[in-house]
């Protein structure tokens, strides 16, 4: 009995890479808490304060709280008033994560590439 074996080589295809991360920058958490939040952050896992801003920093609506450890940046954000775009989406949503921000090497173009493919723009400066 004879086998003939026909070997197939798979088609190999490059593709450039559109948006090459870098990795995280920071995430940014909407909580009832930030303080309470930031307090249990670096109580229980070993994260450090690196920035506070809020009232006496001149923001009026929110207090937020920046924690690092090694490369995991969290930004912790609390709403000072009960009617604040902050407020209204913790009450929709409880809390949890609000941006993720991406290290990239060129943002403008990362800019480009993604809203090119159909990304909607949350913000323009």
């Amino acid at each position: 009995m004879e086998t003939n074996i026909l070997l197939q080589s798979p088609l190999i295809t490059q593709s450039l890479d559109f948006l090459p991360l870098q990795g995280t920058d920071y995430v940014e958490f909407y909580v009832g808490n930030a303080k309470q939040a930031a307090h249990y952050y670096m109580s229980a896992f070993g994260f450090q304060a690196v920035a506070y801003a809020g009232p006496e920093t001149g923001l009026k609506d929110r207090a937020s709280y920046v924690i690092r450890q090694n490369k995991l940046t969290f930004v912790l954000t609390t709403p000072l008033t009960p009617d604040s775009e902050i407020a209204k989406h913790i009450y929709l949503h409880g809390d949890g994560v609000k941006v993720l921000a991406l290290r990239v090497d060129d943002a403008r173009s990362a800019w480009t590439e993604t809203t090119s493919r159909g990304g909607a723009v949350f913000f323009k400066a």
